[in-house]
């Protein structure tokens, strides 16, 4: 297959940017079939913006915010344990351990 450098707008910026022939080439190996919709320096942007927030397209645009966790004690073995939800009154919680035990 033979490529042609071929000229686009970024949909960021409204820069134009050209796709080249080796860069079509390793689209075309990672069996990509869309074309870039931003130039090199606004996809650098987005990628650098999206570090540290969980990656890509993470729950809605990046953002995670810190889980809590809350202290318990397991059902099963009695020790002292933290959970990212509230324990209620009369419903076990398992530490990981257990708990990888008990799911099964």
């Amino acid at each position: 297959m033979s490529f042609v450098d071929k000229t686009l707008e970024c949909v960021q910026c409204g820069s134009s940017f050209v796709f080249g022939t080796e860069e079509q080439e390793f689209f075309a190996s990672k069996g990509y079939t869309n074309e870039p919709k931003r130039c090199p320096g606004c996809r650098e942007s987005r990628r650098q913006s999206n570090q540290g927030f969980g990656g890509r397209d993470s729950f809605g645009g990046g953002y995670q915010r810190q889980r809590t966790m809350y202290p318990a004690v397991c059902a099963s073995c009695g020790k002292d344990t933290e959970v990212p939800f509230e324990p209620r009154d009369g419903r076990p919680v398992y530490c990981s351990m257990c708990y990888s035990k008990v799911k099964r």
